[in-house]
């Protein structure tokens, strides 16, 4: 293992991530000491539609995984409407891969919590809600903590800081379902209902929570709107690419010698990265990879040194998603790990549409068929054929997300799938694992 090289390590830029390893910066006093409320203080001394505007110039992009420009989004909220708005931030990280915004609730949460109050003063909002996933059990604890610390200090509740914004902040635990990572589903089980993805339109901007005009925002989105307030659209634009502006939280696992979270401007290539992380480990090279989870289609080791933004991933036929990257070698088996993330996405489609669930369904079993050496050449077509029938023709992404490992793994490694099927390599599964898969 070697040391990075200094223009690879020059490109880490701790933003989001700079009060991370600093003792107790989950407390409120220490987030003070570092910055923590300036940037609400600059806040309210401005007009919120210049607030809105200012982070439309930013050029910050959502960091959820489709990257749509957040001012615009808060700019489709009516002003004037006589409707309650409300700001919901999705704390629901679930996908395989994925695992930036649980650090970043645990050792920064006020971070999101004095976002969150800039967010709802340009929205006009008065109340906002954490919706995070049910397990995270320590991450919840960090952000009620915060949030209870923030109302002491007088940052949340009646006239904050005597501008006259009120604003209540709720932290809400979800029960554990991957689907309420959908904003819509997310919505709906916030209002108590079953989490299963609404029609759309109309969308949440004009008909959200409680029928009324809602902001949805991740994690990593609402979280850099101090630093953005604090340090001007400009700064923020120096980093990243020119249309994927700012730095990203990449989430690298797998075969790598030290995997973590390395934040760096959008546009670092996946060497950089791999670089960064200390090298493949020994023995192994580099085969396939995900640039944002499970549900990004898989790019090749050709892919090295794709442009890790939303553009340059779009190019090389992926998407940049949450930048969960994934990094397998040559030792991986592309098949068994799209049966693998297929089993997931079966498990956890909520079955409100019959594309989604019954094509995964099948779909696990047809793999569950090629990897136990009784596949034939027809089930090829035949994944291609179902992926066909979920892609597009789902309520929501999950369908075609579920879809993306498997059209992508065939493009590149067919002939894994062959040797299977030929006999050229051992199965993977027993007979046993095999029931009920016809």
């Amino acid at each position: 293992m070697t040391s990075p090289r200094r223009e690879v390590l020059e490109k880490l830029t701790p933003v989001l991530t700079k009060r991370w390893l600093s003792p107790d910066a989950w407390d409120i006093d220490v987030y003070e000491r570092l910055d923590g409320y300036a940037a609400l203080r600059k806040a309210l001394d401005v007009h919120p539609d210049d607030l809105i505007q200012l982070i439309k110039d930013s050029g910050l992009r959502g960091r959820g995984g489709a990257g749509f420009p957040t001012g615009l989004k808060w700019g489709f909220i009516p002003q004037g409407d006589g409707k309650p708005h409300y700001l919901v931030i999705n704390a629901d990280e679930g996908e395989p891969g994925t695992c930036k915004d649980l650090p970043l609730m645990t050792h920064d949460p006020h971070a999101l919590v004095e976002g969150a109050i800039i967010a709802s003063y340009a929205i006009r909002a008065e109340r906002a809600y954490i919706y995070i996933r049910g397990e995270a059990v320590h991450a919840a604890r960090r952000l009620r903590n915060a949030v209870d610390q923030a109302y002491a200090k007088g940052y949340l509740g009646q006239n904050i800081l005597g501008s006259g914004l009120n604003l209540d902040l709720v932290v809400h635990s979800g029960a554990g379902a991957y689907i309420c990572g959908e904003e819509t589903a997310l919505l709906d089980s916030l209002e108590g209902f079953r989490g299963q993805p609404r029609l759309r339109p109309p969308f949440p901007a004009t008909h959200g929570l409680y029928a009324s005009p809602t902001v949805v925002n991740n994690v990593g989105t609402i979280a850099s709107v101090p630093y953005i307030v604090l340090g001007g659209a400009a700064w923020w634009k120096s980093m990243g690419t020119e249309k994927s502006a700012g730095p990203m939280i990449y989430s690298l696992s797998g075969r790598i010698n030290n995997p973590g979270q390395y934040e760096c401007g959008l546009g670092i290539t996946l060497r950089e990265l791999i670089e960064l992380a200390g090298g493949m480990q020994p023995g192994h090279e580099l085969k396939f990879w995900t640039p944002g989870g499970s549900s990004t289609p898989l790019l090749a080791a050709e892919h090295i040194d794709t442009p890790m933004d939303f553009e340059g991933v779009a190019a090389a036929g992926s998407i940049l998603g949450t930048t969960a990257t994934q990094i397998f070698s040559d030792q991986d088996c592309p098949v068994y790990a799209t049966y693998r993330w297929l089993e997931f996405y079966h498990h956890e489609s909520c079955g409100k549409c019959t594309p989604c669930r019954e094509g995964n369904y099948w779909m696990v079993r047809v793999f569950r068929r090629i990897l136990s050496g009784q596949g034939t050449p027809a089930d090829l077509d035949t994944l291609l054929d179902t992926c066909d029938n979920v892609l597009g023709r789902s309520f929501c992404g999950l369908g075609d997300g579920a879809t993306s490992s498997v059209t992508s793994s065939l493009k590149y490694f067919k002939q894994d799938y062959l040797d299977y099927i030929e006999g050229r390599k051992a199965p993977r599964l027993s007979s046993k694992q095999l029931v009920g898969a016809h």
